[in-house]
């Protein structure tokens, strides 16, 4: 080509083009506007969403109430609450981390878009009810044995120590945690993704009414009887009678368990009808927000 050839620049192509750099540098409340407005419609249209922005203060205003309340009612009770806190944290955690081992198990299969690929197999809905289940347990052991170890070393206080009642406790709130999370496994199924939050916040809503920190008859009257219609309120009776009287309180532990029975059959029915019913509309395959 000679040094003289001088041809035109190549026009601009037409049609789609790589995203460009913005040119302006200048601050544009319009631009924060439209993403603002965006997460607004977001909000809007989830029920979940919008609940969960008053439901966390809510729930804490609550609990550390009826706590503080107590304490004051009952200052000579601090001198012997040192464990029966303790322990009610780690079997607390138990039903926590039942509920979300088990509701996480199931939206991982969401979040990988599985159910669809796991439900052209053989499996039936059952099975994978009894292998979240499983995993819950795995997870929850997993989650709370280095806890209940380190709680010996730091504060030298050994929940084992209960012995076998320990173990009534902790089957009794780990069933309940697979009831409240199937339920929330199953409005996740029907509703989308949109209502994961539920498996983090819905198991709180029981803490207030499940006497951990503080026995039964220190709630008022009125919200009494919601609380002995729940079966952790039986295990944390049970356990303070444990470590404060030594004996096994064998009424409060059949409370629990028919309460558990009727919990956990109504979530696992619950569950198997949304599921037939989502896999009829298709949402095995639809699982976004």
């Amino acid at each position: 080509m000679s040094p003289h050839d001088h041809r035109p620049p190549h026009p601009p192509e037409q049609g789609f083009s790589p995203i460009q750099r913005p040119t302006s540098t200048v601050f544009a409340p319009r631009r924060v506007g439209a993403i603002v407005l965006r997460h607004l419609y977001v909000l809007k249209s989830s029920v979940p969403r919008l609940l969960e922005l008053a439901y966390w203060p809510t729930v804490q205003m609550v609990l550390w109430g009826f706590i503080t309340t107590f304490f004051v009612q009952h200052s000579s009770w601090l001198a012997q609450a040192f464990g029966v806190l303790l322990a009610a944290v780690l079997l607390w955690d138990v039903m926590f981390r039942g509920n979300l081992g088990l509701s996480i198990s199931f939206m991982e299969e969401m979040w990988s878009r599985n159910l669809g690929h796991l439900f052209v197999s053989p499996l039936r809905p059952y099975e994978l009810v009894a292998a979240i289940m499983t995993m819950s347990f795995i997870r929850t052991t997993i989650g709370l044995l280095p806890a209940a170890l380190l709680a010996i070393w730091f504060y030298e206080y050994n929940i084992f120590a209960m012995g076998l009642p320990l173990v009534t406790f902790f089957a009794n709130l780990l069933v309940t945690g697979w009831a409240i999370g199937l339920a929330v496994s199953a409005l996740i199924l029907r509703h989308g993704l949109g209502a994961e939050s539920l498996a983090w916040v819905a198991i709180f809503a029981f803490g207030p009414v499940s006497g951990i920190y503080y026995p039964i008859e220190s709630l008022p009257g009125w919200l009494q009887p919601v609380a002995w219609a729940l079966p952790p309120a039986y295990v944390f009776e049970g356990m303070r009678a444990v470590l404060f009287d030594g004996t096994f309180r064998w009424d409060l532990f059949g409370g629990a368990v028919a309460l558990n029975v009727l919990y956990l059959g109504l979530a696992v029915v619950l569950f198997l009808r949304t599921f037939t019913k989502a896999r009829r509309l298709g949402l095995l395959l639809d699982v976004g927000e």
